[in-house]
């Protein structure tokens, strides 16, 4: 039986920072006059802002709630001075400062937000300009000889940053973007806490004028230090290949899914014009503007499961700054930060688990969430393809919230059915045992077609005969222990009956013995759990002495080495190593085989 998520809050800001966000920068009333914020030239007057933030008695940190509140009437003239520009006018005065961020494009379009009053474009144009800057930032650093760090808190805290545009200016910085105890706009964002009536578009509108100020400060120090910022290259996604599970998304499916999304309790009200212009960026071939905001949607819908499901509803929250955000790392992890079990994996099942995590977390996959807000990408040439298959995940997800009948009668739509099906199919295709398995079979089959270089006379003489036939055996014997565990009708070992005579021809069984040693571990790789401490550890050790004996045999093999004797010798004790661990019956077949055995008992 699915469950519904019930909808009795209008906000997922908790309390104190919807203070923060939507009250605090509107108590001070004051009128500035904008030329003492910004030239007639579109210089940013720095003093100025900086002036209005606040610190402690002691000077030694920031007084963010002071600072919000003398900065919001700030923000509201910088706010009115924007919306009183023409398209030409803005581009004309800010448009040479925004320059050194590799994106400039990207301002027109929010200027054009701000215009339309529109709260999902805002919002996604302060995602988009958040992520564009901590690239652009970390590229400074860069520029400096220093690695970016990956968390934007920690690059605004950096001293070579304040270096070049000055402390004052970095605290402006993290008033907005930089501290829990802040703004916080981009956190709140990027990870679906707040809608789209819940971002004042002053902050916005200030995000821009900062971004340009930034600009402009860059240059003085470019000149004085006679460097050239260069930006590093977007990083290219990962190929889906087999990870591509759903068909293209058509209009007509597209149609559906929004009947569906109408119709889901996943979504919350105040969060239903995301997903609407999720589906409109999609439309209009916008597909970074989809995925973002999908993506920032899935986390505040998967939110609410998981603090349903394991009774934690303040979870649904945002957090202090004394305390975690509930993000997608601890939605998706097997255990609570107070070691009970995550209900939330049991509640979605194994397929969706593995999409979420395909898609966001494995080192080898495409980790769309992390690229897309911290500035990786190209967003004009974000692929459709992994929108469409984000978009039609997002679809079924959305179904098993619908009531049982409508999702009946959706289901019985050829498509949405089909949809359906496929997700419930779906396995993991970038996690590291599924990357080792088709490393596995890519190995089986190069090696089962490796064609038998002829032996050298000069490695002939130098090599013992008795070492090889030593070997030989070993191989023999070891194929002998390793096929009483194979499953039937594997195909792992044709071609492979015995060891073939020759010291380089001896290579070719040893790898292919080494293969299904790997290939046994990997189908038993859950029973790795039933080790101890110190057998892990030795295992552990065995695993590793496999891994140096291929790097060397590939050293010594390699034609500018070309040491066939020493090889061979390497061989012989690799294979005695392998028999001496499986006489033992350490390893996970052996583990496998006693459960089995308990099991019949």
């Amino acid at each position: 039986t699915e469950m519904l998520i019930e909808d009795p809050i209008a906000t997922c800001l908790s309390p104190p920072v919807y203070d923060m966000i939507c009250k605090l920068g509107f108590e001070v009333r004051e009128t500035w006059d904008i030329d003492r914020i910004v030239t007639q030239s579109g210089r940013v007057c720095w003093p100025t802002i900086t002036a209005r933030v606040a610190y402690t008695r002691s000077a030694q940190s920031l007084d963010y709630r002071g600072s919000v509140r003398l900065l919001g009437p700030v923000c509201e003239a910088v706010h009115s001075h924007l919306l009183s520009l023409t398209k030409g006018q803005f581009e004309i005065r800010y448009a040479p400062w925004l320059q050194w961020t590799a994106f400039p494009e990207l301002f027109p379009e929010i200027f054009a937000a701000l215009e339309s009053l529109q709260g999902p474009a805002i919002s996604l144009g302060l995602m988009k300009l958040t992520a564009c800057l901590e690239r652009a930032l970390g590229d400074v650093l860069v520029l400096l000889g220093k690695d970016c760090p990956f968390l934007l808190r920690d690059l605004l805290a950096s001293e070579e940053l304040a270096e070049v545009f000055g402390r004052p200016v970095m605290d402006v910085l993290k008033v907005f973007i930089g501290s829990p105890s802040g703004l916080n706009l981009r956190n709140v964002l990027w990870h679906g806490f707040a809608s789209p009536l819940e971002i004042p578009p002053k902050y916005c509108s200030m995000m821009v004028l900062l971004t340009a100020g930034l600009g402009q400060l860059l240059k003085t120090y470019l000149e004085q230090t006679e460097l050239v910022l260069a930006h590093r290259p977007c990083v290219a996604l990962a190929d889906l290949g087999e990870a591509a599970v759903f068909p293209d998304v058509t209009p007509a499916v597209l149609g559906l899914l929004e009947d569906v999304m109408r119709n889901s309790a996943f979504i919350r009200k105040v969060m239903m014009p995301y997903w609407e212009a999720a589906l409109l960026g999609f439309r209009s071939h916008r597909f970074a503007d989809c995925a973002m905001l999908l993506l920032t949607q899935l986390e505040a819908g998967l939110r609410s499961v998981f603090a349903t499901v394991n009774q934690c509803p303040r979870r649904l929250l945002t957090a202090g700054s004394t305390a975690l955000y509930t993000t997608f790392d601890e939605i998706l992890a097997k255990h609570l930060n107070d070691g009970k079990v995550n209900q939330l994996p049991l509640f979605l099942g194994e397929p969706a688990m593995e999409f979420l995590w395909d898609f966001l977390n494995h080192q080898e996959g495409p980790r769309i969430r992390d690229r897309l807000s911290h500035g990786e990408i190209n967003l004009p040439e974000f692929p459709k393809e992994v929108a469409s298959q984000l978009l039609a995940f997002s679809g079924v997800l959305l179904l098993r919230f619908v009531d049982e009948d409508l999702s009946a009668a959706f289901k019985k739509e050829a498509a949405i059915g089909s949809l359906a099906a496929l997700a419930d199919g779906y396995s993991a295709h970038f996690h590291p045992i599924s990357q080792l398995k088709k490393q596995v079979l890519s190995c089986e089959e190069s090696i089962r077609v490796w064609p038998l270089p002829p032996l050298p006379e000069v490695a002939a003489r130098s090599v013992a005969a008795s070492e090889t036939h030593a070997c030989e055996a070993f191989v023999t014997d070891t194929l002998a222990e390793l096929l009483r565990h194979l499953p039937e009708r594997s195909g792992l070992v044709s071609g492979c009956d015995g060891p073939p005579a020759g010291s380089v021809k001896l290579l070719s069984p040893v790898l292919h013995l080494i293969l299904l040693l790997i290939a046994l571990e990997l189908v038993n790789i859950h029973m790795v759990c039933g080790k101890n401490p110190c057998e892990y550890q030795q295992y552990l050790k065995f695993l590793k002495s496999i891994l140096q004996y291929a790097e060397k045999l590939a050293a010594h093999t390699s034609p500018e080495r070309n040491k066939w004797s020493e090889a061979v010798s390497l061989t012989h004790a690799a294979l005695r190593k392998i028999w001496d661990f499986t006489e033992k019956k350490q390893m996970l077949m052996h583990l496998a085989k006693k459960s089995a055995s308990k099991g019949v008992l």
